[in-house]
């Protein structure tokens, strides 16, 4: 049996169990390493078996599906492990001049990968709760991390919120085990698909109910207004890890309504996609809106990141094999340029002060970092050339065009979506050329780097490194962007089409024990 699924859950839990009996920075910083690059490797090796069409199903405690914990890994899920390992990486670097404000900052992150990659890897609903709450539990304590009451009341209102998604998603959950007495994502899709006419409007307001909580954890507009703020009083590198929170959102939605009630014309996820795609449509476009008026740099990443989230369910909801695979060619592009921008964010703050991103203050702007690292942010957070992020929108709109294969139930119309996407991406473009304008090329920003008493501080080498490194992920994603489209065209049909995974899934059987004498045949 291949180990390597149940490698990414594990691993990060052994890590935080161990750092909590050695509470040594470092020695805990040491076995954060150690645990987050073995990850990394094992995430790696897992992506490019997938690349390859291998699919992956572990039984938790060798107990056949659908009675047992399943972990699945294809080529989605493996997409998702591999960008949560590069971010983590990313995060470890530049995390070490804030690791030391408060206690257990490396448990805490290991933790929140745990749930991360659990979320990613789990083949039921009750277990994605499960790494939902994993996660977020870990979360909690990272927002609040270095202390502060902005923290402290960001804090209160995540956790407010997160507890309400969570009841709604113990009703969903609960109203599809009395429909089908499973909840076992491939047990689930056959059980839903034969249920009879009475039982069918159930399982949409099941499924309505779920996507709700997906939306509230992807931070689609009007569900999404928490973010900006939440994220803007975390610390840079936890800012930049949540980045990929909000994607669990966008492949729990992707997972359960592709995997579970059906994508096609005659699933009963149609109605619900016609409602994901107009909101998804709205969302990009008010959020894009909204951060013309942020008022720090942290606040106006934020609200790109609900921009994105309104593209990426856009592109779920409009269902078809051309606008999924534009979903996952722009979620990772998305994902590593929003913590790019937070990392800059951060490194402003370090120099300046608590209020060195500010954007409508000033007295205190001067040079801090070379505006390169946030010229070339902004240039891929906007999806401008020569970055992947502006294919990935020209693939999206290109999937709306009526020659595109489209699916048959009625989504929101193309002039619509070209109009958002069009106009967002220019709103996006002027809120980044103004707070870059603002923080690094005005005059008075000149005028203060001239007369400042002090010399602003370098850059630390690992700050300067997790800039670069995230850098050079965005271009590689831009370089390999020919297989990264085969990539996403092979695993957007995959979804579309989830048979094969679905008898994998309940055809795998348990493993032998290598201790066990098998019984000798009857004479």
């Amino acid at each position: 049996m291949n180990h390597a699924p149940i490698v990414p859950v594990v691993l990060p839990a052994l890590a935080a169990a161990l750092m909590l009996l050695d509470r040594r920075l470092t020695a805990q910083r040491l076995l954060a390493w150690v645990a987050t690059l073995l990850s990394a490797g094992c995430a790696a090796w897992m992506l490019a078996l997938a690349a390859d069409g291998w699919r992956g199903v572990y039984l938790v405690g060798n107990w056949a599906a659908p009675w047992g914990i399943v972990l699945v890994v294809d080529r989605l899920s493996a997409l998702m492990l591999a960008l949560t390992a590069a971010l983590s990486v990313v995060v470890l670097l530049a995390s070490r001049r804030c690791d030391a404000a408060g206690e257990h900052f490396h448990p805490l992150l290991q933790v929140q990968l745990m749930g991360l990659n659990g979320a990613f890897l789990t083949g039921d609903l009750f277990n994605l709760f499960v790494f939902f709450e994993v996660l977020l539990i870990a979360s909690y304590g990272l927002l609040i991390h270095g202390d502060g009451r902005t923290r402290i009341g960001a804090g209160l209102r995540f956790v407010a919120l997160n507890l309400l998604g969570s009841a709604v998603f113990l009703l969903g959950a609960s109203l599809l085990y009395g429909l089908t007495g499973t909840l076992n994502f491939a047990d689930l899709a056959l059980r839903v698909a034969a249920l009879e006419a009475p039982d069918r409007g159930l399982a949409q307001a099941a499924g309505a109910l779920l996507l709700t909580v997906f939306a509230l954890k992807a931070a689609l507009l009007p569900l999404g207004l928490w973010l900006p703020g939440t994220y803007a009083a975390a610390l840079a590198p936890v800012a930049a890890l949540f980045a990929i929170m909000t994607k669990v959102g966008v492949y729990a939605a992707l997972r359960v309504l592709s995997g579970v009630f059906g994508m096609g014309p005659d699933g009963l996820a149609s109605p619900l996609l016609t409602g994901l795609s107009a909101l998804g449509c709205a969302g990009f476009a008010l959020a894009t809106c909204a951060s013309l008026g942020a008022s720090s740099l942290r606040r106006l990443t934020g609200w790109l990141v609900v921009a994105s989230a309104g593209l990426l369910l856009l592109g779920v909801g409009w269902a078809s094999e051309r606008s999924i695979a534009a979903t996952l060619v722009y979620l990772p592009h998305t994902t590593l340029s929003a913590a790019l921008l937070f990392l800059v964010s951060g490194r402003l703050m370090q120099v300046r002060g608590a209020d060195g991103d500010d954007l409508q203050d000033e007295a205190h702007a001067r040079q801090a970092v070379p505006g390169v690292y946030f010229a070339l942010g902004a240039v891929a957070m906007a999806g401008l050339p020569p970055f992947g992020g502006f294919i990935a929108k020209a693939m999206m709109l290109t999937a709306t065009l009526p020659e595109a294969d489209v699916s048959a139930h009625p989504t929101t119309g193309m002039a619509l979506v070209w109009a958002a996407v069009l106009i967002g991406s220019l709103c996006a473009t002027i809120a980044l050329a103004r707070a870059g304008t603002h923080l690094f090329w005005s005059d008075a920003a000149i005028k203060a780097a001239q007369g400042a008493e002090h010399m602003p501080a370098k850059p630390g080498r690992r700050d300067t490194f997790a800039l670069g490194l995230t850098l050079m992920a965005l271009a590689g994603l831009t370089i390999a962007m020919a297989p990264m489209q085969r990539y996403a065209q092979a695993t957007a049909q995959e979804l579309l089409e989830p048979s094969a995974l679905i008898e994998q899934v309940l055809g795998t059987t348990q493993q032998p024990s290598p201790h066990t004498t098998p019984p000798e045949p009857v004479q």
